[in-house]
C-alpha cells in the first residue's frame, strides 16, 4: 500500500506549501549561459580589436604604394573575392563608389564565364584571399596580367599564391580567428573590411572629396537628407511673411496669419532683416493695446537666422538648442538680406527629422 502524501513532507491538501517549480533549474542555467555567452562575445570582440590595433601598426610602405596606385588610374578599382572574403570585397567596393572612388566588384567564379570583360585598362585589381590560395582567382589574376593591370592583394600569407603574384601585397598580419574553435572567418574578415575602409578615407582625403560631394551621391534616405542645404528647403518669394518697420499689429497680423509660419520679419526696403515676430511675441504681449501698437516695439532685433547654404542638419540643432526652441528660421546672407525660411515642417518632409 502507498503511503500517504504527508508521509514524504507534504500535504497535497495544504495549498500554502510551495511546490517544486519545473522551470527553477532551467532559469539557473539560463543564467548561467548568460555568463558564458557574454564571456565568448567579449573576448571575439577583444580578439578582433588586438588584430585591429596590429593592423594599424603594421601599415608601412606598401599601403602607401597602394594608395598611390588607386589615387592615380584613370579607371575604376575592381574588387574581388571568394566565399567570406568575397562578401568583404562587395562591402569595399562599394565604400570606395560612395567615397569618390569608382568602384565595383566582379565574381571570381564568373570572372571566367565572361565577366573578364568587365576588367579594362586604366582599372586597378583589389583582390581578397585570407590564404592566398582561392584557385577561382586565377582568372583575374591573369587576366590583369594581359592587359597590364596592377594587382593589390590582401592576404595573410605573404607566401601564397595571391601574396607571391600580386604587385603590392598588403599582408594582415598573423591573429587567431575569434572563438572558441577559432576556425570561422571572424577576425580575418575584419582585418580586411577594416584595411578597405582605411584605404577608401585616405582616398577621400586625398581626392579632397567633400561633404557636398557626399551628398551628392547619397540624395536617399536620412543621410542624404542630413547633408541638404538650408537653400534647397527653404520657402522664397511671395511665401515669405515680411512687413516694413511701422507696419501695426493689426495688419502684421494679417500677413503672419496667411504665410502660415508662426512668425514674420521685419525689413526694409532692401529685405534687410531688422527683426523678427513670433507667436511668443505675441503671447508675451497680449493686451487690449496689442493690435494698436508697431512691428518696431515687439520684435525680437536679435533673431537666431542660418544662412542658406549651411547643412539641414545645422538648422534643426538651432532650432533645438534654443533655450526656447522654436519651429522657423529666417535664412539670411552675409549681408543680413533675408532669402527665405525654413520651418520645422521642412525637415520633417526631408527625412531629417
Amino acid at each position: 500500500m502507498l503511503p500517504a502524501l504527508h508521509t514524504v513532507g507534504m500535504d497535497i491538501g495544504d495549498k500554502n506549501l510551495p511546490l517544486p517549480h519545473a522551470g527553477a533549474a532551467v532559469k539557473q542555467k539560463s543564467a548561467d549561459e548568460q555568463v558564458v555567452d557574454l564571456a565568448i562575445a567579449r573576448d571575439v570582440l577583444k580578439t578582433e580589436a588586438a588584430a585591429l590595433t596590429a593592423l594599424g601598426e603594421s601599415l608601412g610602405a606598401p599601403f602607401c604604394d597602394a594608395v598611390n596606385h588607386l589615387f592615380g588610374i584613370s579607371g575604376r578599382v575592381v574588387v574581388t573575392g571568394m566565399g567570406k572574403s568575397g562578401h568583404v570585397a562587395r562591402k569595399i567596393a562599394a565604400t570606395l563608389a560612395s567615397t569618390g572612388s569608382p568602384a565595383l566588384f566582379v565574381h571570381p567564379a564568373e570572372a571566367a564565364h565572361g565577366d573578364l570583360g568587365m576588367i579594362i585598362p586604366g582599372d586597378a585589381v583589389i583582390a581578397l584571399s585570407n590564404s592566398g590560395e582561392a584557385t577561382e582567382l586565377a582568372a583575374i589574376i591573369a587576366h590583369a596580367r594581359r592587359i597590364g593591370l596592377k594587382l593589390i592583394g590582401i592576404t595573410s600569407v605573404a607566401e601564397s599564391t595571391l601574396g607571391t603574384a600580386a604587385d603590392i601585397a598588403l599582408i594582415l598580419p598573423n591573429a587567431p580567428e575569434a572563438g572558441p574553435i577559432g576556425l570561422a572567418p571572424t577576425t580575418s574578415t575584419t582585418m580586411q573590411m577594416a584595411l578597405g575602409d582605411a584605404l577608401a578615407v585616405v582616398l577621400l582625403a586625398r581626392r579632397g572629396f567633400s561633404a557636398k560631394d557626399f551628398r551628392d551621391i547619397h540624395p536617399g534616405g536620412k543621410l542624404g537628407a542630413r547633408l541638404k542645404r538650408v537653400r534647397d528647403l527653404m520657402h522664397k518669394g511671395d511665401e515669405l511673411p515680411l512687413v516694413n518697420p511701422g507696419t501695426t499689429m493689426d495688419r502684421a497680423l494679417i500677413t503672419m496669419t496667411a504665410k502660415r509660419f508662426g512668425s514674420l520679419a521685419v525689413v526694409d526696403d532692401q529685405h534687410k532683416l531688422l527683426g523678427i515676430v513670433t507667436d511668443g511675441d505675441l503671447r508675451r504681449n497680449m493686451g487690449p493695446d496689442l493690435l494698436g501698437k508697431t512691428v518696431d516695439e515687439i520684435m525680437n532685433v536679435t533673431p537666431k537666422t542660418i544662412g542658406p547654404d549651411a547643412l539641414a542638419e545645422e538648422a534643426l540643432r538651432e532650432m533645438n538648442m534654443a533655450s526656447r526652441p522654436f519651429t522657423a528660421l529666417f535664412v539670411v546672407d552675409e549681408g543680413k538680406m533675408v532669402r527665405g525660411i525654413l520651418h520645422i515642417h521642412d525637415l520633417l518632409r526631408s527625412g531629417l527629422a
